[in-house]
């Protein structure tokens, strides 16, 4: 009982610790969206707060391209961490994927284009890639399995400072091992 009350005690100060910030983001349902988690101003967002972890790409062969026919990219809107619904069946299939062996693991690896400082950005990086984990996690998937990193705008896909090239930098890629 001590120790319940402990925990309990600890989670709250973390919480009010953070309560300026949002820890989950929040996932676009179909016909209608979150307006409220998309800003320009980074203090708004607690952007630049938290911690942030680096992994190094690569690796070798096997099931690491995922599900056959799936895409393995999500794309997201300027300065925003919603999942938007148009990528719903991409999680979806991904989801399914790693649900069907405990042994799966997938690395979800959050990118940004180049506006931005760099602080900025790798946390931008990581709340996309903690929306999709959290969207996993909706459907089932075992947080064991999951990895949320963030390269900010380390590893653009796309050269260029064009909209286009912006918009294909703005992504969360899975990475299974």
């Amino acid at each position: 009982m001590r120790k319940t009350y402990w925990l309990a005690a600890a989670l709250a100060v973390a919480l009010a610790g953070c309560s300026s910030t949002k820890l989950d983001p929040p996932i676009e349902q179909q016909g209608g969206g979150n307006a409220a988690a998309t800003t320009t101003d980074a203090n708004a967002q607690g952007v630049g707060q938290g911690s942030v972890t680096q992994v190094p790409s690569g690796g070798g062969a096997g099931d690491m391209a995922g599900p056959p026919g799936v895409d393995k990219v999500v794309y997201f809107d300027f300065d925003s961490f919603i999942v938007k619904p148009e990528y719903q069946p991409v999680v979806e299939a991904q989801a399914r994927f790693v649900r069907m062996d405990a042994k799966r693991h997938v690395v979800l690896e959050g990118h940004t284009d180049e506006r931005g400082s760099r602080e900025y950005n790798l946390a931008l990086g990581q709340k996309r890639a903690e929306a999709v984990r959290r969207a996993l996690t909706i459907l089932g998937v075992n947080d064991a399995q999951m990895e949320a990193v963030s390269f900010g705008k380390e590893k653009p896909a796309v050269q260029g400072t064009t909209e286009e090239a912006y918009a294909k930098n703005r992504r969360v890629e899975f990475s299974h091992r």
